[in-house]
């Protein structure tokens, strides 16, 4: 007998002929590979693991790419990714210039979706249905959401309007009974009780297989049996959300019994309307570190296979640590303190405060938009709520910033974890748009610190300041600027880091680094800098900059966010009002997606080490006195050239 290997399958096609015990040796196999590129690469292992009998019964029973499949969120592809004939890269999973760690349209036409933030799965699902059915077409279309994502509203509104249109749609709800951390809230509680009660799915069919034996003697007697079927059907399991909302619910079904899962999703493509199909699955499934510890090796770096444990330790603090550290202090201190995450509170550093104050913690589920709106509630009673998010999912809340929180002028602290170059996640997680979403918005200050010690001072400026403000940092280590002298945190301050009378550098945050390194290479090239920490991005120190740019005869501005409408473009707007003109060079983002890799990979890819920053400013110094020097030539008389700018 010849057995199947995972190398046996290049197509989807592959897996329709075999047997269940076939697919039940490539699962194990399929473990085997994601553990091992993962404890090499680092990615998202525990939710992976998760779903590797569920992508086999997926793919066994539709026809992909013909039928589409949206994975939601998308650390969960995987499997998916392998089955679909990508395994001679996988190797490369998460690597600059290699796949993707999410689905992406450019590499296969089986990913139709790209997805890297949560909840977006049925949205989609439902216009690709109704586009289907306004063309004609025959396919099957397939969500898989989780139980976290659930919570979203974005989720809801879809899941509301699926129902309403009846339109023949495969919904696959992957209930591992958390997101990233353990999911909060009532449909966490009652998908719970769904699971917990499996006595209920054998009563409610013994109920509907009496009364299908009752002749229908009238319109009265009907009614009255339906009456009888819905009440017992309440009285057994509280709420049946899912078919009050018009759905055929199927399930639960445990989510690593393959026979169970492609009876099931068979039955699922034969029927009509919406059919939600409820699987159990576990996080972290045949991996015995990532089952007991699935929120840590949710999303790991490189380890060893055989502990679970990292390879590689930080020796200085993150900021996420910083903030972790620095947010119990101040909590310690002022009883108003709150602490609100999105089902984060281990990425966001909130785990211990949990632990110290559990009454002033609160974890919103992936609800960022509730999580912003709830902070104002807090706020408006007196409270001094601190929102820690990523930089790239507070986009999905951008509305609540503006009219829940600003528009009233509420003290809430947005801690924006995650600011600038995140890394292997790729394009929908780095942090490249805060500054443009938040800076233009009235009344709200915009502050980045450039190290711990910056960090926790503006912690506390924050947690006393009278209205919203937002602190964005980023993800890694905090660096260690050898800076004699510091200048304390004072709202709306810059300081002057180094002195010089031909270059001045405005960065902020984790530029600032990269910044003073190029600052001492440019001395070896002769040419004098001046490095401002601007601090604040809004409001901008206009003291400082305008009595700096009098003594300087170049500008620079250097920020880890897109230029459209950053720091840099808040700068040129201010030199503009002041009519101000000075040759000046922006230093950020360019006008696309960055893709994923390692943080220093792709800084060096952007031009953002300081041996090419310092180029780019040489460069930059040089063309403009060439331009300066010839434009003046044409213009003296007899010819004499005279050279405006020390050479």
């Amino acid at each position: 007998m010849i057995k199947i290997r995972l190398e046996d399958i290049q197509d989807p096609q592959d897996l329709k002929t075999l047997k269940t015990e076939d697919l039940k040796t490539l699962a194990v196999e399929i473990r085997g590979k994601i553990i091992e590129v993962v404890s090499e690469n680092g990615g998202h292992l525990s939710s992976n693991l998760g779903v590797v009998e569920l992508t086999l019964a997926l793919h066994t029973v539709f026809e992909s790419p013909k039928d589409r499949i949206i994975w939601d969120v998308g650390h969960q592809s995987y499997a998916h990714k392998l089955l679909t004939g990508r395994q001679q890269n996988f190797r490369t999973l998460r690597k600059f210039g290699g796949m993707s760690g999410f689905p992406k349209r450019e590499e296969s036409p089986h990913d139709v979706l790209e997805t890297g933030h949560s909840s977006t799965s049925l949205s989609a699902a439902l216009g690709m249905v109704t586009a289907r059915d306004l063309k004609k077409e025959d396919f099957n279309v397939v969500a898989v959401i989780g139980d976290g994502a659930l919570t979203a509203g974005l989720a809801l509104e879809a899941l509301n309007q699926i129902g309403h249109l009846e339109k023949n749609l495969t919904v696959i709800l992957n209930d591992n009974e958390m997101s990233i951390s353990n999911n909060v809230g009532a449909i966490a509680s009652y998908l719970a009780r769904l699971r917990s009660d499996p006595a209920y799915y054998k009563l409610r069919d013994d109920i509907e297989f009496l009364i299908k034996k009752i002749p229908a003697i009238g319109e009265r007697v009907v009614r009255a049996v339906e009456r009888v079927k819905g009440s017992l059907k309440h009285l057994v399991i509280p709420g049946v959300f899912f078919e009050e909302l018009g759905y055929t619910y199927l399930g639960p079904v445990d989510g690593h019994d393959l026979e169970s899962l492609l009876s099931y999703l068979k039955r699922a493509r034969e029927m009509d309307g919406p059919v939600m199909v409820h699987v159990i699955t576990k996080k972290g499934k045949g991996y015995k570190p990532a089952e007991e510890n699935p929120d840590i090796m949710h999303g790991t770096g490189p380890f060893n296979t055989e502990t679970g444990q990292p390879v590689k330790k930080s020796s200085r603090p993150s900021y996420t640590k910083v903030f972790d550290k620095k947010i119990c202090q101040l909590a310690a201190q002022n009883k108003k303190i709150i602490a609100i995450t999105a089902a984060m509170p281990e990425g966001t550093g909130l785990k211990k405060f949990a632990q110290l104050f559990p009454e002033r913690f609160f974890d919103v589920g992936i609800a960022e938009q509730h999580g912003v709106t709830f902070a104002a509630g807090m706020a408006l009673e007196g409270y001094k709520p601190v929102f820690a998010v990523y930089s790239t999912f507070l986009q999905r809340a951008y509305d609540q910033v503006v009219h829940d929180i600003c528009l009233s002028n509420l003290p809430c602290v947005l801690a924006i974890d995650r600011a600038g170059v995140v890394g292997e996640d790729g394009e929908t997680h780095q942090g490249a748009f805060d500054i443009s979403y938040l800076r233009h918005i009235p009344g709200l200050t915009l502050a980045a610190p450039r190290d711990a010690a910056d960090f926790e001072n503006m912690l506390e400026l924050a947690v006393n300041y009278h209205g919203p403000i937002a602190i964005r940092y980023p993800r890694g280590e905090t660096p260690e600027i050898p800076i004699s002298k510091r200048q304390p945190v004072r709202w709306g301050k810059g300081e002057l880091l180094t002195d010089g009378d031909e270059v001045l550098i405005l960065a902020t945050g984790n530029m600032v680094w990269p910044a003073y390194e190029a600052v001492q290479i440019l001395k070896t090239m002769d040419i004098n800098a001046a490095l401002v920490d601007l601090r604040f991005i809004k409001p901008l120190d206009h003291a400082l900059i305008k009595d700096m740019v009098q003594k300087t005869r170049f500008l620079i501005t250097i920020e880890e966010n897109v230029l459209a409408g950053g720091m840099g473009s808040a700068v040129l707007e201010f030199l503009a009002a002041e009519k101000i003109e000075l040759p000046t060079m922006n230093i950020g983002f360019p006008d696309r997606f960055i893709p994923h890799g390692k943080a220093d990979e792709l800084r060096r890819e952007l031009g953002f080490t300081p041996e090419k920053i310092s180029q780019k400013i040489y460069d930059f110094c040089q063309g403009e006195k060439r331009g300066k020097y010839e434009k003046t030539a044409r213009y003296i008389a007899g010819g004499k050239k005279v050279f405006p700018f020390k050479k």
